[in-house]
């Protein structure tokens, strides 16, 4: 059963005849092609795909399992699939359709525009667990990551700006074969790096500064995600006894992690510690997420998350500790849960590294 097949089987019968999907991470998920257009009509037993003449020869090559169509005039030709299947309900992406958007949908359509369709909720229930293909293409881009991370201990040096990290780490990735980055690279150094999502800025590393890098290579549409904290120079007692809580509640989130945990389970594994070690109220974000066609998905490593972890699953793994005006660490690794545990998707040592 292929994803269009099983996303019919999950929304049909239901509250809608028929689904529109324009979202460009599901269109990409059910069809496995990626543009910045296009419109999905989805039937019970017929799918049908609208897209305009910049995409249309690309998806020829691309698509199937459903009816090309060249856009022309959009909503009439909505219409017309509509009419010859005489659908009286349409549903929409409920998580994704703006009110502006639903205004015009209900403005233009002859069927009745439906809420509540769930199809989104479906789409994403299909989208936790990677298949094998997801797995491979997400493992790409971490190992494209990494190996740009290791370049870049040859090159980093005290005086370079948090920008030319940044710009640095992008090249290698991409270098490496990367399409693209995952998200806007954090590199933070000094007091900025007790910013969690600071952005790279004109400071100059200096000896004595911890550097933290977030960054991550897209590959295909899939998504790496890692941080690794390095000092530059010797680094402080202090700073050394905080880089390796983080790493010791890292390795204690490790230990937890397998099919059937609840993910607030894991969260607390690595929290408890670290507030336990001292540093209550510096580590405020959650433990990790899910990473796939979206950097950020569900299920979450957070307190608050009660969705239980399943084989297939890929999240990350990244406590951290921020010390506002001082410093900040944060370490971060992906891991894939698997029938007997998790595989880690990250092999580049997690000592401290100080470069001289």
């Amino acid at each position: 059963m292929n994803r269009l097949q099983e996303l019919s089987t999950r929304c049909f019968p239901g509250k809608a005849d028929a689904l529109i999907i324009t979202a460009p991470v599901n269109r990409q998920y059910l069809l496995g092609f990626h543009s910045s257009a296009g419109t999905l009509v989805f039937l019970p037993e017929k799918w049908y795909f609208i897209i305009d003449f910049r995409y249309f020869e690309k998806a020829q090559q691309q698509v199937t399992g459903c009816e090309l169509i060249l856009q022309d005039k959009l909503y009439d030709q909505i219409n017309e699939i509509l009419s010859a299947h005489q659908v009286k309900t349409v549903g929409l992406e409920d998580d994704s359709v703006t009110l502006s958007e639903l205004s015009v949908y209900r403005k233009r359509l002859q069927a009745e525009v439906v809420a509540g369709s769930g199809m989104s909720q479906q789409i994403a229930e299909m989208r936790l667990v990677k298949s094998a293909q997801e797995i491979e293409q997400v493992a790409l881009a971490q190992k494209m990551s990494e190996q740009a991370f290791l370049e870049m201990l040859k090159v980093i040096r005290p005086g370079m700006t948090e920008k030319e990290v940044a710009l640095e780490l992008e090249y290698r990735m991409k270098k490496q074969g990367a399409d693209g980055i995952s998200f806007d690279t954090i590199a933070v150094a000094g007091k900025n790096s007790s910013l969690p999502h600071g952005e790279p800025g004109d400071y100059r590393l200096e000896n004595g500064d911890f550097l933290t890098m977030d960054f991550g290579a897209l590959v295909h549409g899939y998504h790496a995600d890692m941080t690794r904290t390095i000092g530059i120079g010797e680094v402080s007692e202090k700073q050394k006894k905080v880089y390796h809580t983080v790493l010791e509640a890292q390795r204690l989130a490790f230990e937890q992690i397998r099919p059937g945990r609840v993910c607030s389970e894991i969260d607390s594994a690595a929290r408890e510690y670290i507030d336990s070690c001292g540093y209550q109220g510096c580590f405020g974000h959650g433990l990790g997420h899910g990473v796939g066609l979206e950097i950020h998905e569900e299920p979450r490593f957070s307190p608050l998350c009660d969705a239980v972890l399943r084989d297939g699953m890929i999240l990350s793994v990244e406590p951290g500790i921020y010390l506002p005006g001082e410093f900040g660490v944060r370490i971060e690794d992906l891991v894939v849960i698997e029938k007997d545990g998790f595989r880690n998707l990250n092999t580049s040592p997690k000592e401290l590294i100080c470069l001289s």
